[in-house]
């Protein structure tokens, strides 16, 4: 199948962070560091391993500090030169984005995920593009969107990434009604949005990786109301289900961490910790004495 190549990224960051207050109160929470890297490094590294060449960002008021982030630093980096300190100046270079390749729009009220992308609409322009939520977290030997991008390639139409959730936590997430289950490809025959337990289709959940074609900003154009009162990207894309290119879920091979909430952030600190070569060891040293600890305590 002949498919337009996805070289445009939209990522939703006009957030408040409330879960993460008071911290957030000076600082974007896509800035908040996982390790030793902000939540928003490991998007952008996901997406430019899946071939994106041009980053949208959407925000609001107080995220100075993240548009500084991809600013480059000619004075660090000019002490770091002289300190011969090339190892971090490489580490710099990740952060640093051409001049065009990044841009800012500003969402300027709290109208939900599909409205938040449709604020895009005007740099998307008439190409498929990707949207990233910063807040997951993908941990996985092939970046999840490339993998998303090669299956695209395959299927077109719309594609959203997916993973398998208990019954009783399907009303965190948009759900899909399968068609038909083809492995690591399913082929939609609807999306719901947060169900009730008992009213889910599937256990397939929708996550934060999606393909898409330019007719869901046309469904967005019509500002629907969904669950909880806001623009819901998960019907604009269910409008597709059926119709030319049609809606696919993908199976990602990966380990799925959710940020945006407190447990998460601090199961993908322990996760992330334990995968560096560097901090290893001590910090399994660490863990364990804890674990220990409580066992003695109990």
């Amino acid at each position: 199948m002949k498919t337009k190549k996805v070289t445009k990224a939209v990522f939703p960051v006009a957030g408040l962070g409330t879960r993460f207050l008071p911290a957030t109160k000076s600082i974007p929470k896509e800035i908040m560091t996982l390790v030793d890297r902000p939540l928003i490094q490991y998007a952008i590294d996901e997406a430019r391993a899946a071939g994106i060449k041009e980053f949208i960002f959407v925000t609001s008021r107080g995220k100075s500090a993240l548009e500084d982030y991809f600013d480059n630093a000619p004075e660090l980096e000019s002490e770091l030169r002289k300190k011969g300190k090339t190892d971090l100046l490489d580490v710099l270079k990740d952060t640093n984005m051409e001049s065009g390749a990044i841009a800012y729009m500003r969402q300027t009220r709290p109208l939900g995920l599909g409205h938040a992308v449709w604020c895009a609409r005007r740099l998307i322009g008439d190409e498929p593009f990707a949207v990233l939520l910063p807040d997951d977290v993908i941990a996985a030997d092939k970046a999840c969107l490339q993998q998303m991008v090669e299956a695209y390639e395959q299927t077109g139409g719309c594609m959203v990434a997916a993973m398998e959730v208990p019954p009783a936590k399907a009303s965190s997430y948009g759900v899909l009604d399968i068609e038909e289950d083809m492995g690591s490809i399913v082929k939609a025959k609807g999306m719901v949005e947060k169900p009730k337990a008992e009213e889910a289709p599937s256990n397939l959940a929708v996550i934060g990786r999606y393909i898409l074609t330019p007719k869901v900003l046309t469904n967005l154009n019509r500002m629907k109301q969904g669950a909880g009162g806001e623009i819901q990207l998960t019907d604009a894309i269910a409008e597709e289900v059926g119709g030319e290119g049609g809606v696919f879920g993908y199976r990602f091979r990966g380990m799925r961490y959710d940020c945006g909430s407190k447990a998460g952030f601090l199961q993908a600190t322990v996760a992330f910790g334990l995968s560096r070569p560097d901090l290893n060891e001590e910090f399994s040293v660490y863990l364990n004495e804890i674990v220990a600890q409580q066992k003695a305590a109990q």
